[in-house]
């Protein structure tokens, strides 16, 4: 079990699940988080950015370095799928609930709304980001979304990066939800912290399809069970089976040998992930 101080103001203490630090957090304990870090805008030379973790992210972090860097650079790292609040469990975190993204992103807009935030939406269809906003003002009539953005599905060009960077300090928004999916929006992130200064980004991948209607939610009996997976599976079998066949199981495979300390990850300083296999 490895627990890491607090970092960046972080909401609890962070723990190494495979090489990828995963904060010990809450829905109450991220919403103070943010609250924190948007009353401290302006005297902090960097973005600050929570990244929703599950299986995917992890594993893709464990097999390439610089995205393991832009997970473990992040301000706080929360445990979005149940083998991660498995996970946090088994290392020590034995009170340990879920922090589902497309739900955190509900708690930000009504803690938003409360509070005055602007919100600016990044990713999605060109024509999800209408549907999107106009769901989240049925909700929360008083939202105020200061503005969005639908990127390519190409790398944009830099001409076009300076402008959509330039369009979200414009809008004034005090926290930006990243929907361009797992890993693109993690890396999305960590490059342009440098450059949204003072504003809180979120990577909330499919929370943009599911408020909008356009994709259907597990039901929650399933995602209390951790079968999520398996319905995500069903609807999109040609695009997610590699993900959930291939690396789930190498997932618990992995998790096994860390808690039997037949691997170990230390605290990743530098953003590496990399086991140190004990004799």
């Amino acid at each position: 079990m490895v627990i890491t101080p607090e970092r960046h103001n972080c909401s609890g203490p962070q723990l190494s699940v495979l090489g990828t630090l995963v904060s010990a957090t809450s829905y109450g304990g991220m919403l103070r988080l943010c609250r924190t870090w948007i009353e401290e805008k302006g005297r902090h030379p960097q973005a600050r950015y929570a990244v929703i973790l599950n299986v995917h992210s992890v594993m893709t972090a464990w097999s390439d370095r610089a995205y393991a860097k832009a997970l473990n650079t992040a301000d706080a790292a929360t445990p979005d799928g149940m083998p991660l609040v498995w996970a946090l469990r088994s290392l020590g975190a034995a009170g340990q609930r879920r922090v589902y993204g497309p739900d955190l992103m509900l708690a930000l807009c009504g803690q938003a709304t409360r509070l005055g935030h602007r919100l600016y939406l990044y990713g999605g269809r060109e024509e999800t980001l209408p549907v999107l906003r106009d769901a989240l003002k049925k909700r929360f009539p008083a939202l105020h979304v200061a503005g969005m953005h639908s990127p390519p599905f190409r790398a944009p060009t830099p001409e076009e990066d300076a402008a959509c960077v330039c369009d979200i300090a414009a809008s004034g928004a005090d926290i930006v939800f990243v929907g361009i999916g797992v890993p693109k929006q993690e890396r999305w992130m960590y490059d342009h912290r440098g450059s949204l200064a003072g504003v809180v980004m979120f990577g909330v991948g499919a929370a943009f399809d599911f408020h909008a209607g356009t994709v259907r939610q597990a039901p929650a009996w399933m995602q209390g069970a951790g079968l999520e997976w398996l319905f995500r599976l069903c609807m999109e079998p040609r695009r997610l089976w590699k993900r959930y066949v291939l690396l789930n199981p190498l997932f618990l495979l992995l998790l096994a040998l860390q808690l039997l300390r037949i691997l170990r990850y230390p605290p990743p300083a530098d953003g590496r992930s990399t086991a140190e296999q004990t004799a």
